[in-house]
């Protein structure tokens, strides 16, 4: 039977950016590292991390062994870290931070110095030594710090002119689209349409935005947007 190769550096890279490394809430969790890896993304295409491995091995010194998860909470726009119990089903869990003051534009979570992750101290009792920060924990990996996140894989495909606009933005080299979505610099919706080749942004106030492209079958494309 022949057996597929594949070479080890494409497995790495594979997981290199889809991971998330988090050492925090020491006083729960130990001094000690978690790896999550991306498993998918939910209806809003926020992605999804769990711990590996999510079969009880990893201790935590404070609740016994456990698995953590980094989500979105999309009822009350943010972003959480939450434990466990310890068998991986996430039936059961704890919520440990909460952090929705980074860009929730973003399809991937803040880091420990962007926005604020809040410890939930009515979960922790403050075992966790408040909320993230560089100085007691890290937060590292497919994570955002910037207020402004903008797809540039697809600026030489797709193309929105002018830019700086006055009244209408064109869109070009886009196929299989269904929506724009406009926001403003503090992540909310001020524009939504079906998807067409323009979009009429005369009424904005002047100022910076960000443009998303909706599609049905890949990740929102999203592009900064000047308002003159």
């Amino acid at each position: 039977m022949k057996t597929k190769f594949i070479p080890l550096f494409l497995l790495m890279s594979s997981f290199v950016f889809s991971q998330i490394t988090f050492n925090g809430c020491h006083g729960l969790l130990d001094d000690q590292d978690f790896v999550f890896s991306n498993t998918g993304a939910d209806a809003q295409n926020k992605k999804i991390y769990i711990t590996t491995p999510v079969d009880g091995a990893q201790s935590c010194g404070g609740i016994g062994t456990c698995e953590l998860k980094i989500q979105w909470n999309n009822s009350l726009t943010r972003w959480e870290i939450i434990a466990d119990s310890g068998n991986g089903d996430f039936g059961s869990t704890f919520l440990l931070y909460y952090n929705s003051t980074g860009n929730n534009l973003a399809t991937n979570p803040p880091s420990n110095s962007f926005g604020t992750w809040v410890e939930n101290t009515a979960v922790t009792n403050g075992e966790c030594g408040g909320n993230l920060s560089a100085t007691n924990s890290v937060l590292t990996g497919d994570v955002h710090s910037s207020a402004l996140t903008v797809d540039q894989s697809h600026i030489d495909k797709i193309q929105i002119f002018p830019n700086p606009v006055a009244d209408v933005i064109n869109i070009s080299g886009i196929e299989n689209m269904n929506a724009v979505n406009v926001y403003n610099s503090a992540g909310q919706l001020v524009k939504s349409q079906n998807f067409g080749n323009k979009v009429i942004v005369k009424d904005l106030a002047p100022g910076v935005y960000i443009l998303k492209i909706l599609s049905p079958k890949a990740e929102p494309k999203e592009f900064k947007l000047i308002k003159k």
